[in-house]
């Protein structure tokens, strides 16, 4: 009990925010605008008075040769938030099927799920924080808050309305709508490829 309370006064105010790009890619084009990752990361920093603050960021990308445009700003936004901003970025291709349908002949879809490599760095570093903030709106990830909480951490929800399941957005310790934030954490509008892109 001594040393379960001594880590938790360790990982107080240390914050891990973990950010599932495909959800908040659905509040951007709600808004219309893209997020400015260095003042939202300011932003958390002060809203949870975090001595530390840790920001993993998980995508999936198009293969090369799948778009009618060049990916190399995307990866050199990547580029940007790693080294320039210090977030773990968590990235992988996005996988095409091939779906045959008699009536409509073969059609590729793209998965890009990328809530395991999360949830493997939410346990991982479980005993680094005492506060987990999720950028997501995804109802898969209430067991995961729950374990977290029943190992005495704060778990906090941002997402939109529009895009988070009733359960987590009433699951953690707080839910906040990123769509209402700070004007000043909004930055440039949004270039408008479609999906996920």
């Amino acid at each position: 009990m001594v040393q379960e309370e001594k880590k938790k006064n360790q990982t107080g105010n240390i914050v891990y925010v973990f950010i599932d790009a495909s959800n908040l890619w659905q509040a951007q084009k709600a808004k219309g605008l893209m997020f400015d990752y260095e003042k939202l990361k300011a932003f958390l920093k002060t809203k949870f008075n975090a001595s530390t603050i840790q920001v993993f960021y998980y995508t999936a990308y198009p293969a090369d040769g799948t778009r009618g445009y060049d990916l190399d700003g995307k990866h050199r936004f990547f580029t940007y938030l790693k080294k320039g901003l210090g977030f773990t970025v968590q990235k992988k291709e996005l996988k095409r099927i091939t779906i045959h349908s008699d009536k409509l002949g073969d059609s590729v879809q793209e998965k890009g799920n990328m809530d395991v490599e999360m949830t493997i760095d939410v346990i991982h570093h479980m005993n680094k924080y005492g506060t987990a903030v999720f950028f997501t709106g995804d109802s898969d990830f209430l067991a995961l808050v729950t374990y977290l909480k029943n190992r005495g951490k704060k778990v906090y929800i941002f997402s939109s309305r529009n895009n988070v399941s009733q359960e987590l957005r009433t699951g953690g310790d707080g839910y906040f709508d990123v769509l209402v934030l700070e004007e000043d954490i909004w930055r440039r509008e949004l270039k408008h490829r479609g999906g996920n892109d």
